[in-house]
């Protein structure tokens, strides 16, 4: 009999019995019932606990520190001081000594008795005028075109400034591990983290021992974001803490220290001149911007974002601050530079006397897959909001502070965004056992978004099974290695890895039950539980009498991402807009609705596609109205450092939320794209624009709080007073 040759492709719409159903999360009932276990609920025999001493200052040096009444405490075991008297400390709440104990208490005690005497220095944590910065680092500047002239012919010309500051990741569930050494050799770490698999050589390298001796474990994290990559130095301390010990140890960050050095999104503001004809089309751009995400300063956002536009400057300077670095933080860049881009168009759109919807639909890019899917995309969102029957234009400048039919003002904005989200490298590993049972094993991690689910969708859609008939398991490094969940490249990452992994386990059983069939393997398929032959359904097997033909020992195939046939692609567009109304008399922001249209090629599973177009949305609002790192510039420190301080958007802050996937013949033939990044970029813009519609003034940073909308309200007014008549 001809072996069969595997076509790795997605099944056609038709025959698609769970992809692009609504389908709930395999680990619900684990996570609602407190079944799941995260790292902070593991407890090991033996185990100590360990903490971090912490600079106080934002810039120091190390004059001498005193560890001896720590190590005479009680119930202290180990203390590891990694800032010994020299030590330039570049940022406040850098880790100066660790400490493992018995018991939190007895940590807590020996943190108190350490004595360290500081040198402090000069520190430097405001961005927000690179003029008055020490130092910055020019990043080069772009040109296209011939921004000049053709700025001087341009009979629409708008300036302005706009900026967002740093935030904190906020994951609920803080930075850490559990570190334990094995009496066989090697180690276990049962780590929060984005990156199961890129873990082991990062903590090889530290600890100088073989990667193929730690073993990495994650089966539940409470949040990443982007800054859960790393073994970070807090990971590799613990792990010389139980070495040196000889016991487990447990090493999780205390909020404060979550909310400072676990990374946060840099900042970004710029200085914005746009030229455009009477229709609103651009003639010229010219901007230049700066920001810090700490010492290392800044990348330079895309400006101009999404919009070409042929005549263009852009210059960018790096600043360095004193602050714990950068990570990335869901969409890299592209809610710095959305925020700018928008923000400018649409006052533009405003100098014009133009609905900025008409004004971004002239501007789209002319040719490209993109350019259909925006307009497709502006056309719904319209709809589903309204614009067109009820946007009204700006006030004007004269009726700033002196409106009429009362004190809340209501107004439109809208954004667009764009991501890349290609599959990452991915390993998958599928067995089918002589009981008839599958499992699926990979090495990825879950955050919430739903892998476990969508890997098990595409394992049971390719077997012919139910899902519940399908194990998946996932979050060890003993499993075959997966990339990391970042830059929105899990979802295409594993379900092509698991369907290619799929299709050649159900090969290598078509080819040991079509003897019994008498038929080809390529001639069979499975489908409801069992295995047929192509067009005749009188003959067949059962999934378990099939299974049974394995042998005594499970069917192992395996699948790989990048791999044979296109299951995966990249560069999806999305449009959102936002309805707000500003109370001119408090300040206070609140959002009424917001719509988001987005594609990403082919849904595995909708209900949690819109998921995460949901949580984009809510992080979104939440940086776009009450998320700032405030830090003091005196001492250096991070003063909000609580989620009583630092204010993060609750359900009663968000309005009505409507989602609409662009799914169906156009979007699923590209395969599969990830979603994660794309929702949280646009909100930022499409907020702040529906303030300067509500208002007629431009607030030119976010957050949008109630004082810097006062603000913006009195310097808008006292510039029309001080206007001649």
């Amino acid at each position: 009999m001809a072996e069969r040759e595997v076509v790795y492709a997605w099944p056609p719409a038709g025959a698609r019995r769970l992809i692009g159903r609504r389908i709930h999360r395999l680990d619900g009932p684990a996570k609602v019932t407190g079944r799941a276990k995260y790292t902070d609920d593991l407890q090991l025999p033996g185990m100590l606990y360990g903490k971090v001493l912490h600079c106080p200052h934002g810039h120091a040096r190390v004059r001498a520190i005193d560890v001896s009444a720590a190590e005479r405490l009680p119930g202290v075991e180990a203390i590891r001081v990694i800032h010994p008297p020299g030590s330039e400390i570049q940022w406040a709440f850098d880790e100066v000594a660790y400490v493992a104990a018995a018991s939190e208490q007895a940590a807590d005690d020996a943190l108190a008795a350490i004595r360290v005497d500081y040198e402090v220095l000069d520190h430097v944590v405001d961005a927000r005028d690179p003029d008055a910065a020490p130092s910055t680092r020019p990043g080069g500047e772009e040109v296209e075109g011939d921004p000049d002239a053709g700025m001087a012919r341009a009979p629409v010309r708008s300036s302005g400034r706009y900026g967002l500051p740093r935030v904190s990741h906020n994951c609920l569930e803080p930075h850490g591990q559990v570190v334990r050494w094995e009496d066989e050799g090697g180690m276990t770490a049962w780590c929060s983290t984005q990156a199961v698999t890129a873990l082991p050589p990062q903590f090889a390298e530290r600890l100088g021992v073989p990667a193929s001796e730690v073993r990495v474990i994650c089966q539940y994290i409470g949040g990443g974001f982007g800054s859960k990559f790393s073994a970070d130095r807090w990971g590799i301390e613990c792990a010389e803490l139980a070495r040196q010990t000889g016991r487990p140890v447990k090493l999780l960050l205390e909020r404060e220290a979550e909310l400072t050095i676990a990374g946060d999104r840099p900042s970004a503001w710029a200085e914005v001149e746009i030229g455009a004809d009477v229709r609103g089309e651009m003639i010229a751009w010219r901007s230049r911007s700066w920001g810090s995400g700490g010492l290392a300063g800044s990348g330079s956002p895309p400006l101009p974002y999404v919009f070409e536009v042929p005549n263009r400057r852009h210059a960018h300077l790096s600043v360095p601050t004193n602050a714990a670095g950068s990570r990335a933080w869901r969409a890299p860049n592209h809610p710095q530079a959305c925020l700018i881009t928008m923000a400018a168009v649409d006052d533009v759109a405003a100098a014009a006397g133009l609905d900025p919807l008409a004004v971004f639909r002239r501007n789209l890019p002319l040719t490209g897959r993109l350019e259909r899917i925006y307009r497709e995309e502006l056309e719904i969102a319209d709809r589903l909001m309204g614009w067109s029957s009820r946007w009204r234009p700006r006030p004007g400048r004269e009726e700033v502070g002196r409106w009429k039919g009362g004190p809340v003002r209501r107004g439109l904005g809208l954004s667009l965004h764009t991501w890349g989200g290609r599959g990452h490298r991915s390993s998958c590993e599928v067995a089918i056992h002589p009981d008839g049972a599958v499992e699926v094993r990979l090495a990825s991690q879950d955050l919430g978004t739903g892998t476990r689910t969508v890997v098990g969708i595409v394992a049971a859609e390719t077997l012919g099974l139910p899902l519940d008939a399908v194990k998946v398991s996932i979050g060890d490094t003993r499993y075959p290695p997966s990339g990391g969940s970042g830059g929105s490249t899990t979802v295409g990452g594993v379900s092509a890895s698991t369907r290619r992994a799929a299709q050649n386990a159900l090969a290598e059983l078509f080819e040991r039950v079509a003897p019994e069939l008498d038929a080809d393997p390529g001639g069979l398929v499975a489908l409801g539980g069992r295995i047929e032959v192509r067009g005749d359904s009188s003959r067949w097997l059962p999934w378990k009498r099939a299974a049974a033909r394995v042998g005594a020992s499970p069917l192992v195939a395996t699948g790989g991402n990048p791999g044979p046939g296109e299951l995966t692609d990249s560069g999806v567009g999305g449009v959102q807009m936002a309805e707000v109304t500003v109370d001119v008399e408090t300040g206070v922001v609140r959002m009424e609705k917001m719509v988001a249209v987005q594609d990403c090629g082919l849904i595995i599973d909708l209900e949690t596609a819109e998921s995460q177009v949901y949580g984009g949305m809510i992080m979104g609002i939440s940086y776009a109205l009450s998320e700032e790192k405030i830090v003091d510039p005196v001492t250096g420190r991070m003063l909000n450092v609580d989620f009583e301080s630092y204010e993060i958007a609750g359900i009663g802050d968000v309005g009505e939320l409507v989602v609409h996937m662009m799914t169906g013949p156009g979007y699923d033939e590209r395969g599969v794209i990830g979603l994660g990044e794309p929702p949280v970029i646009s909100p930022g813009a499409a907020i702040s624009n529906a303030v300067a519609n509500a208002l007629g003034v431009r607030v030119p940073e976010l957050p949008l709080t109630p004082q810097r909308v006062l603000d913006a309200i009195g310097a808008a007014a006292a510039a029309g007073a001080r206007r001649p008549a």
